[in-house]
């Protein structure tokens, strides 16, 4: 983005424009186009006098580097010298339809089309094939900048802007004129445990207004001790159920939309509903799951918010540990922090840490891989209240902690642990990428056996 505003907005207000493609992203109900390679304007391809023209030998270099490049679209980029979400000109709209044609042709994916105003505010578009010949505007709701801070620009005539609620006189001091913006931002939880369930009711009473969650399971007993918004009278039923009824008694803002999903993100309905948020909070303690969440924070740009509890026993309680940070573009990945392992990740993947004869054999050898329940409510209430602070200092740009650290004994919380980490460079050939080197192939059948494993055991 910074790149972007600083070739397209030029001080003397003249327009200016560019080419790139995009990678798309396509979730359950929502389509996402990850903008990653930028092809700018040889000499002589284009011609700036108040408004900007390009050459027809610019746009056909375009279209074939599109072509080399397997499942991916073109974007056309231009500058506005107005502020705000931008509308579009009738030479602006002849332009942009004269290259959908070539687009579609070269890349079977439509074009999509990028205002940038002199405030750095993004507008765009895509641009669909009627099936005539005809290609038609289809507005987009926001545009996300995706990185150690997450700005959004939102299409106000689409997703309206929330009334500023005197009840929010707090928080939108703590978030600034962005409030109402992230106020409309779609919130993921991924596991609705002690961690998820306070995460929610952070976020709800906070002012969000749009969740999806994501869980399988269902409340048992041993949930009880720390599963916020739960009581006896909701054993049996399905975690997400009851969070949403949760959010709906506690939520402080205005046209609540909560869609509760039973799936888990290593299964393709869980996948594709987390492809539909702008933000994941990652409150599994699995690491295939965690390995699904690294992909989608690198390859489709959705910044994860990640934390885990770790409890150390001897013969008896002996000290914990919580840890949390934040996936997204310039911080470590979840790998590299320590989060999981490959090893850990193919156990998972053949249900084997549901497996208690061999679970038996590992513990005596390596205690890292024990599935414990000893976690409690304080150590929960903690690491989600750090989680959802992690997501305002995102949000706002005002800070960036890095990966944290709580540690019992002596009591300390520790921050920016990642500049002891080596330079991460794992899910580089991922970034923006989308599931162009990924697959879910046999994912729900591998599920499933894990699944059939579990109630296996319970049985």
């Amino acid at each position: 983005s910074k790149e972007l505003n600083d070739f397209l907005i030029r001080f003397d207000r003249q327009e200016n424009l560019l080419f790139a493609l995009y990678t798309l992203s396509s979730g359950a109900t929502r389509t996402t186009a990850l903008l990653h390679t930028l092809i700018y304007p040889e000499k002589d391809e284009h011609q700036i006098h108040g408004n900007v023209s390009f050459n027809r030998s610019y746009l056909e270099r375009v279209y074939n580097l599109a072509m080399q490049n397997e499942q991916c679209g073109i974007v056309f980029l231009h500058s506005h010298p107005g502020v705000g979400w931008q509308d579009m000109s009738e030479d602006d709209i002849a332009a942009e339809q004269y290259i959908s044609r070539g687009a579609m042709t070269c890349t079977n994916l439509p074009l999509v089309g990028l205002t940038v105003g002199a405030d750095s505010v993004w507008s765009a578009r895509f641009w669909i094939d009627s099936g005539q010949g005809v290609f038609l505007r289809q507005w987009c709701t926001h545009v996300r900048c995706v990185g150690k801070h997450l700005k959004t620009d939102w299409a106000n005539r689409i997703v309206h802007k929330p009334h500023l609620n005197p009840i929010f006189q707090n928080s939108a001091t703590v978030f600034g004129e962005t409030f109402p913006d992230v106020q409309r931002l779609r919130i993921g939880i991924v596991g609705l445990g002690s961690v998820g369930g306070h995460v929610a009711e952070s976020l709800a009473r906070l002012g969000m207004t749009r969740f999806t969650l994501i869980d399988f399971d269902e409340i048992q007993k041993h949930n009880l001790d720390r599963l916020v918004g739960a009581s006896r009278d909701d054993l049996g039923k399905l975690k997400v159920d009851v969070a949403k009824q949760h959010i709906d008694r506690c939520a402080t803002g205005e046209n609540i939309v909560v869609e509760p999903l039973q799936s888990s993100i290593i299964e393709k309905e869980g996948y594709l509903a987390a492809l539909d948020c702008d933000i994941l909070f990652s409150c599994v303690d699995r690491p295939w799951a965690r390995k699904i969440l690294n992909h989608i924070a690198f390859a489709h740009l959705i910044p994860v918010i990640d934390g885990g509890i770790a409890v150390r026993m001897k013969e008896s309680f002996s000290g914990v540990d919580w840890q949390l940070q934040t996936a997204t573009l310039g911080n470590v990945c979840l790998k590299c922090a320590g989060c999981y392992n490959d090893t850990e990740v193919d156990l998972d993947k053949q249900g084997l840490l549901d497996d208690p004869t061999y679970m038996r054999q590992q513990n005596s050898i390596n205690q890292t891989l024990a599935k414990r329940n000893e976690n409690i409510f304080p150590f929960s209430a903690n690491l989600a209240s750090l989680e959802v602070i992690q997501m305002i200092a995102l949000v706002t740009g005002s800070e960036d902690f890095g990966i944290q650290r709580y540690r019992f004994h002596p009591g300390i919380l520790e921050s920016h642990l990642e500049t002891q980490l080596p330079p991460c460079n794992c899910m580089n050939s991922f970034i923006a990428q989308g599931d162009r080197h990924f697959t879910l192939i046999d994912t729900d059948k591998t599920a499933e056996n894990a699944r059939i494993r579990q109630v296996e055991k319970l049985n």
